[in-house]
């Protein structure tokens, strides 16, 4: 089990213990802030086993800059490390405000590369950034890591949505305030996406090519600071709460594990403030309903998931929890 920490190392747990020492510490080059900067995601290669390569998101100062980092690194000769020296820059994200940095990366089913990024901060976005196609931020991105095309160390997969012109080819959707956890569904393959809130509403999108998940014309299912808007071409959420609930949402997995059969096929996802955990059921296809699962004291900042397809739940402070019947 691998374990992101927020000031810059990525740790192994192996029979219960924690390895030492880290798989990876580049504490010395991430710009933890104590806040929402910091190390905050990382995935493997799907050829993991092969190329030993795996791909992290961190956030930097560069001459006084704020920067997101979406870098590739590779296995050292000691199979319980990292090669520090090995790091590869793919993108580098200029930010303009230290919080919504988001941070999850994941490969879909396709094999390529997808990953988050927040509006770039402030309140209410700003700087307009989830509408406007021209940037990356506020955005969900998909890029092939296996190719290069002319001075990019990445390719553009064929079939993303602006390849051809209209916006930012490594687009793939976008509309996100802060689209800090998704994850694919291993079946379907479908992308489940939590996007955290502003003032009221805390949302769950399921996100598509090309698709505009409405910030910040919408919050939620809702217009964001006025009483009507434009709504034509818009995405909404499958499922939404407002801040009675909780203030801040947590993506997590479908269930697709043996250990509790009450929970195979929905998707467990929580709140960092409130501690609930709920699940989400499709039925009929379209429709889903959101139930209570457990209410919590934990400081929910993620969830992971096993090669069994078993659920964990991560406290902010420092704690793992395996969800059991």
């Amino acid at each position: 089990m691998f374990v992101v920490e927020q000031g810059g190392t990525i740790r192994i747990i192996s029979a219960g213990a924690v390895v030492s020492p880290a798989f990876l510490d580049i504490s010395s080059k991430v710009n933890f802030d104590g806040a929402e900067q910091g190390l905050l995601g990382v995935t493997f290669h799907p050829d993991f086993a092969q190329s030993g390569r795996f791909y992290v998101n961190y956030d930097r100062l560069s001459s006084g800059q704020m920067q997101t980092v979406i870098a590739e690194y590779q296995l050292s000769a000691n199979s319980n490390q990292a090669d520090p020296a090995s790091e590869r820059i793919l993108l580098t994200v200029n930010q303009p405000f230290p919080n919504h940095k988001a941070g999850q990366l994941s490969f879909g089913a396709d094999g390529f590369l997808y990953f988050g990024l927040g509006d770039g901060g402030g309140g209410g976005d700003p700087l307009g950034n989830g509408q406007n196609t021209q940037t990356l931020l506020g955005k969900m991105l998909r890029i092939d890591v296996d190719h290069t095309s002319g001075s990019l160390p990445y390719a553009i997969p064929s079939d993303n949505p602006f390849v051809s012109g209209g916006g930012s080819p490594e687009i793939w959707a976008f509309g996100f305030r802060n689209p800090w956890r998704f994850s694919f569904d291993r079946p379907t393959g479908r992308l489940f996406c939590a996007d955290v809130g502003q003032e009221k509403f805390e949302e769950i999108d399921l996100v598509t090519r090309g698709g505009n998940y409405g910030w910040n014309i919408m919050e939620g299912g809702h217009c964001f600071n006025s009483a009507s808007c434009n709504m034509n071409g818009l995405t909404l959420p499958i499922t939404e709460y407002d801040h009675t609930e909780g203030i801040a949402i947590i993506g997590g997995y479908v269930y697709h594990g043996s250990a509790i059969p009450a929970l195979q096929g929905k998707y467990v996802f929580g709140d960092f403030g409130s501690g609930t955990v709920w699940t989400l059921t499709e039925s009929p296809p379209g429709a889903w309903t959101r139930d209570k699962l457990l209410s919590t004291s934990h400081s929910i900042s993620s969830f992971g998931q096993d090669a069994a397809g078993e659920l964990y739940l991560v406290d902010l402070g420092g704690a793992i929890f395996k969800f059991s019947q």
